[in-house]
């Protein structure tokens, strides 16, 4: 397999992927930001600056990582920042966890913002299986 691929059946100069619009890990990352925005307009005010800002920035982060990732002229560096967009995920997942033990937010859009985390996660991850190292 080509130590571009980027999502499965889909490598970095193939036709169906052009950018990183192209990758279903990164617009499945951006409806995980809207969603975490969503979740967190309800959150205390006096939590503005605490779990709301970590929240918010970890879910950023994710499809931020991936786009910056593919935009690079390596493979070695797409995996880099495909370690890193994996780290985000895992900092969101803790920090949702965190939400539902203090009680803040929607509880259904809590559990889509989890479920939808859970599977970009496995998706960065089994890129990450896929790019030679």
């Amino acid at each position: 397999m080509s130590s571009e691929q980027c999502a499965e059946g889909d490598t970095v100069g193939s036709p169906r992927v052009r950018s990183f619009r192209d990758l279903l890990v990164w617009q499945k990352s951006m409806n995980l930001t809207v969603a975490v925005y969503r979740l967190t307009q309800s959150f205390p005010r006096e939590e503005a600056f605490g779990l709301t800002s970590q929240l918010r920035r970890s879910a950023i982060s994710i499809p931020s990582n991936i786009a910056e990732g593919q935009g690079r002229l390596s493979p070695r560096e797409f995996r880099q920042f495909l370690g890193i967009a994996r780290g985000s995920t895992c900092e969101l997942q803790t920090q949702l966890e965190i939400a539902r033990g203090l009680g803040l937010g929607n509880s259904q859009l809590l559990n889509d913002a989890e479920s939808l985390s859970h599977e970009i996660g496995k998706m960065i991850f089994a890129i990450l299986g896929k790019l030679k190292t």
